[in-house]
């Protein structure tokens, strides 16, 4: 027997139900204008004085205006600006981004208060467009085109609407792992109340209040300076680790192996290595720690650092080691000398024994000159 008309469901093809609005999305799409830019001022102007501040400090710290407690603020500003790049890269990166390794309620909580200080959007919409990247890297859905130029692929995608095919590809993404995290959707819920208090007043009020630091000074430099320079280290692993270096891993892709934005960006730079296998914590080659802070901080023993030990420490070592320390002893999170082992209860992706040693032989045939992990 025939159905009525008006009881035939309507025709969604082979597509799942919730991928229906997908598919007529792109529908849509196919009788749209063609896609143009629509540049956002609001950002441009934006932009525009943060870069102004960033000369407003330098021109500040070439006069000698903050000499009676140089040393005191730029240890504040290095402190936070290596807590802000950890939340991005250890948080909303490697954590959140790809699973790399599991993390108890403590670490969530502290690496979402430092991605707070990075004010570069929510950790969900962080998230998302990074899945979005790296599932349809240098096309038009990929959020930071680098085919589109290295200024766009750097700022300029921030300045203008995203091209439609961002939203169509992403909602076929599921971020349900994000929404069952209370963590994310607690700081996504109070955004726009943690983002002043946390990237700004505290980074330019604490300098203030504890040793008499200007707030002016506070402002530009603690805050501006420390920011815009935290967003360009950021944007070198869209913008130079897609254009320049080496691709020693997969010729095929566009990222590539870039020491300098490794160097700034605590080991992000590593990115042939990183699109080939995006689920490994470490982000890089087996044995290469030098650049690596991350890696460096969770696969070491625990450590007692004596006083002469802590200070003859150099400032770019200091903080993995701080937070390898109080992982370990305030959040009873356990780190192995194996990389094998777990870091913050990490597995692979729930692979088998036999799979895991292959993926071990792959890594080490990748790259046969590097020593590898004790």
């Amino acid at each position: 027997m025939t159905p009525e008309p008006s009881k035939v469901p309507p025709a969604t093809g082979l597509l799942p139900a919730k991928l229906a609005p997908v598919s007529a999305m792109q529908d849509n799409m196919a009788k749209a204008k063609p896609y143009e830019w629509k540049i956002v001022w609001t950002k441009v102007f934006v932009f525009i004085y943060l870069h102004y501040a960033i000369t407003r400090a330098a021109y500040l710290f070439l006069t000698g205006q903050i000499y009676p407690h140089f040393y005191t603020t730029w240890l504040w500003v290095a402190l936070i600006n290596a807590l802000t790049v950890f939340g991005v890269t250890a948080g909303s990166h490697r954590l959140w981004s790809h699973r790399a390794y599991k993390a108890k309620w403590q670490l969530r909580t502290l690496l979402m208060l430092c991605q707070t200080l990075s004010f570069q959007n929510h950790i969900y919409d962080w998230v998302r467009d990074h899945r979005v990247h790296h599932k349809f890297t240098d096309t038009d859905a990929d959020p930071h085109n680098s085919k589109r130029g290295f200024f766009f692929a750097h700022m300029g995608w921030l300045l203008i609407r995203k091209h439609p095919e961002v939203g169509i590809k992403g909602a076929t993404i599921d971020f349900s792992d994000l929404e069952r995290d209370p963590i994310v959707m607690f700081q996504k819920k109070y955004y726009l109340i943690l983002v002043p208090v946390v990237a700004f007043a505290i980074p330019t009020l604490v300098p203030t209040l504890l040793w008499g630091e200007s707030i002016y000074f506070g402002w530009y430099v603690t805050t501006i300076t420390r920011y815009v320079l935290a967003l360009h280290a950021t944007w070198l692993v869209n913008s130079a680790a897609h254009i320049y270096g080496t691709r020693p891993i997969d010729k095929s892709l566009s990222p590539t192996e870039n020491a300098f934005v490794a160097y700034i960006t605590f080991g992000e730079g590593w990115h042939n290595y990183h699109h080939v296998f995006p689920w490994d914590y470490k982000a890089a080659e087996l044995g290469n720690y030098k650049l690596e802070r991350f890696a460096a901080a969770v696969t070491q023993r625990p450590v007692r650092v004596t006083l002469t030990a802590w200070m003859t420490l150099r400032l770019s070592n200091l903080l993995p080691v701080v937070m390898s320390l109080a992982l370990t002893g305030i959040m009873g999170l356990q780190f192995k000398g194996s990389y094998k082992d777990a870091v913050f209860e990490w597995r692979r992706r729930n692979l088998t024994e036999a799979e895991m040693k292959e993926l071990d032989k792959a890594f080490r045939r990748a790259h046969q000159g590097n020593s590898t992990p004790t």
